[in-house]
């Protein structure tokens, strides 16, 4: 901890050029960004609270599906990535029991009475809802919770997919634990700060997520989380270098709207748990596979076709979630450029989340990975990530094909609709030298 200008100029000086190449990337162009960008939310603090406070700084990263698409949701297996992409945050204890956050992009700061942690259905779909939702879940498993001043600004793209809300949920989280809980590692594990997040997220915020994109953004690195009981998910990290594979991962904007698609997006759900309560169960997690098999032909006159496609998918994409996991614990890199292929097929043939039957027209995701088939058959892979509709598509890429793919899905989307990216290995965590 020390004053602004004292980390200003540890910043300046190189002090923290290991924490910044360990938590976004290792060349001379990134690394000058982050200390511009760190200088400047530390200047940006000290107009708004004081240059003479002590402050200390956090991160937490965006995230990025991998595997597992369409999951999640009955109770199945995935596979998510923290990226390089993250919320910073500046921060100063105060001692008024108040939480104010000023954020990069917005007029106001957010302001929130720690003397009251209960919901407030006018909070629903705002930051405050979150915040005041994570302070209470750190409060009910016991922990303590205080004030404090903080500058937040965040290069998480909103609407990629990389999940920029749950970022922030759990970046409050590791605040809270490093101010106000000694940084209890164990008491508050990054999980535990995850499903805090999720508890703020649909008690206080008004939606029912799931709890992929909080554990992602908090743990980092690369996990697969089985949640096949969703109380206590079992989660499983393992680095994973990208550049050393001389390997890209990039994330490409199809800009197609997500007006209109919430329909679609129930309908996968609604048409999965048809086929599980065929079998009298909730969710397809709970139906054995090979009674599936055995009575597909009645399932189907029961639910229908695209109930039992979607089934299908859930059963493989699960286990293909797995199977890219232990690809990369034990080093088989081509195993797992075939089985995003094979996964990025089964959501376009099986899910069929590729876009949207009632806008037939817009096909921008589909456009988009003939264009990735067509560059990278061979060398790389490619599939759709998160809802599917619209929106992102992700490919990974090697080195040497880098640019001219770039260049193509920038000449089919628009100049800078192609985001390069790494896998980073760090979570919600506080920004230190000694990282």
């Amino acid at each position: 901890m020390a004053q602004v200008q004292q980390l200003i100029d540890r910043i300046r000086e190189g002090g923290y050029d290991r924490a910044f190449t360990r938590l976004y990337a290792a060349d001379v162009a990134a690394l000058a960004r982050q200390k511009g960008r760190y200088i400047a939310a530390l200047e940006q603090f000290a107009l708004y609270y004081g240059a003479d406070r002590e402050v200390m700084l956090y991160s937490a990263p965006g995230r990025t599906e991998i595997g597992g698409n369409h999951t999640d949701h009955n109770n199945g297996v995935v596979l998510a990535g923290a990226v390089n992409l993250d919320v910073i945050a500046v921060v100063a204890k105060n001692e008024d029991g108040f939480i104010r956050i000023k954020s990069y992009g917005f007029d106001s700061q957010f302001v929130v009475d720690l003397s009251d942690l209960v919901p407030h259905e006018s909070e629903f779909g705002t930051s405050e809802g979150l915040i005041r939702g994570v302070a209470a879940g750190i409060v009910r498993d016991g922990g303590q919770v205080g004030g404090f001043d903080a500058y937040f600004t965040s290069d998480v793209l909103q609407g990629s997919g990389l999940s920029s809300s749950a970022a922030f949920e759990v970046l409050v989280g590791a605040i809270l634990r490093g101010e106000y809980n000694g940084n209890d590692m164990e008491r508050f594990s990054q999980v535990e700060i995850a499903k805090i997040s999720q508890y703020a997220e649909n008690v206080f915020f008004g939606k029912p997520c799931g709890l992929m994109d909080q554990t992602a953004c908090a743990v980092g690195g690369v996990i697969t989380i089985d949640f096949e009981d969703n109380t206590a998910p079992i989660v499983d990290q393992v680095p994973f270098d990208l550049a050393g594979r001389n390997y890209a991962l990039c994330i490409s904007d199809t800009k197609g709207s997500h007006a209109d698609l919430t329909d679609d997006y129930a309908a996968i759900r609604g048409e999965m748990e048809s086929v599980a309560e065929y079998f009298g169960k909730k969710v397809l997690r709970q139906v054995d596979e090979a009674e599936f098999f055995a009575k597909i032909g009645e399932v189907r006159r029961v639910t229908g076709d695209r109930a039992v496609v979607r089934a299908l998918h859930f059963f493989s994409d699960s286990r293909r979630a797995a199977d890219l996991y232990r690809a990369i614990r034990d080093d088989r890199f081509e195993e797992f450029l075939q089985l995003i292929v094979e996964g990025g097929h089964s959501s376009f043939e099986y899910n069929q989340n590729a876009y949207s039957i009632s806008h037939p027209e817009a096909q921008g995701i589909s456009v988009g990975l003939a264009v990735s088939q067509k560059i990278l058959a061979g060398r790389g892979a490619w599939r759709l990530q998160g809802g599917g509709f619209a929106g992102t598509i992700q490919a990974f890429v090697p080195l040497d094909l880098l640019e001219s793919y770039r260049a193509a899905i920038d000449g089919v989307f628009g100049e800078g609709s192609c985001y390069v990216l790494s896998v980073r290995n760090y979570g919600a965590v506080p920004v230190t030298e000694e990282m």
